[in-house]
């Protein structure tokens, strides 16, 4: 009888499983990390809500029941900034109405953008939209995603070195705040199965060396290193998948791999985030960038838009369905209706705009 090589890792990582001693496991870490790619086997229809906790195997995340998916989603703008500019904490509802809208596009993952300054309630943030009263709105969104199979990726979006104010997005997370931020975050999610940690949104203007270690950034100030924070999140207590967005804006993972921070749980994820604008923005980038890495660990691209009315969104998402590749568009935002602004929606009840309708049409069109 003819066996695929895939079977026989299996049934080796099952031999394994039977003969280990159960005191080998904990309850918060009983995944054994098994380097295979199990893309024979079929994925879950875009229609079925997640299971927690997710983890990776190989290059693939799956569900709890150990079956491969992707994420198809969205990112929700507006937590990250509403709450220093002093009117909110979200630009949008985030109740269970709202959650199940997103449903009606079989999104399976929302990106939630965080404000550091929000999170830990300093540098003078107005309290109403800060420290306890922003992480009690965040817990409740994410407590919503989950309640419908929507996994929440909590992404360190705005920040700022010392006494600055997070108005905006640095170079790399900051070692004045960065540090503490994701050991609160941590700690405050690290029994909670539906999330993701999103290490820094968006790394720019730095060496390959400076993101894996830190460095003191062209502004000046004293950058943490994305693998101070892998240690932080799990020094927490944490055990969810991390992501971490490559160099460049996010559009980068030439050196992804080279400098892949260590993690005792090898649950690390690629991110990149894909623009008609970004320097990696050709079918021969992504497969000479992207695809290598994603043969290896799993990629999420956090954020992918298309402000030149081109169907570059469309031609992203169909190379990234071949390659086995999660995405989330921004953004769920009722900003506009043309791709400049690039809002997926008119309303909140999940109309799309006439941008988001190639997106929307091909979210429902996945299996």
């Amino acid at each position: 009888m003819r066996v695929k090589s895939n079977q026989i890792v299996l049934w080796a990582a099952l031999a394994f499983l039977v003969f280990l001693p159960l005191s080998t496991f904990s309850a918060q870490n009983s995944v054994v990390a098994v380097k295979l790619s199990s893309t024979s086997i079929s994925q879950p229809s875009a229609t079925v809500p997640l299971t927690f906790p997710l983890h990776i195997i190989g290059n693939e995340l799956t569900t709890s029941t150990g079956v491969p998916v992707r994420l198809i989603g969205v990112d929700h703008s507006g937590s990250e900034y509403a709450c220093v500019q002093g009117w909110g904490i979200f630009d949008g509802p985030t109740d269970i109405a709202s959650v199940q809208a997103m449903r009606t596009w079989h999104i399976n993952a929302v990106r939630i953008p965080l404000n550091e300054d929000c999170w830990l309630g300093i540098n003078g943030v107005n309290p109403a939209y800060s420290g306890v009263n922003y992480r009690n709105a965040i817990r409740t969104y994410v407590k919503n995603l989950n309640s419908q199979g929507i996994v929440a990726i909590l992404d360190l979006h705005w920040n700022a070195p010392g006494t600055e104010l997070a108005t905006g997005q640095q170079y790399m997370a900051d070692a004045t705040h960065s540090v503490w931020f994701w050991s609160w975050v941590a700690k405050e999610f690290h029994k909670v199965p539906g999330v993701i940690f999103d290490l820094y949104n968006e790394p720019h203007n730095i060496s390959w060396s400076c993101w894996l270690n830190g460095c003191i950034t062209p502004g000046g100030w004293q950058a943490a290193g994305m693998q101070q924070l892998v240690t932080t999140v799990r020094d927490a207590g944490a055990t969810q998948p991390i992501l971490l967005n490559g160099n460049d804006w996010g559009g980068d993972l030439s050196q992804w791999l080279q400098y892949e921070p260590h993690d005792p749980l090898s649950q690390l994820i690629a991110g990149a985030h894909i623009y008609n604008f970004s320097g990696c923005n050709t079918a021969t980038c992504w497969n000479s960038t992207i695809a290598p890495v994603a043969a290896v660990v799993p990629v999420i691209t956090g954020e992918f838009g298309d402000t030149s009315c081109s169907n570059f969104d469309t031609t992203y998402m169909n190379w990234a369905d071949q390659q086995n590749i999660s995405y989330l568009a921004w953004t769920w935002n009722t900003w506009g209706s043309t791709c400049g602004s690039l809002a997926v929606i008119s309303d909140t009840n999940g109309t799309p705009t006439s941008y988001g309708l190639a997106i929307q049409t091909n979210y429902l069109s996945l299996k």
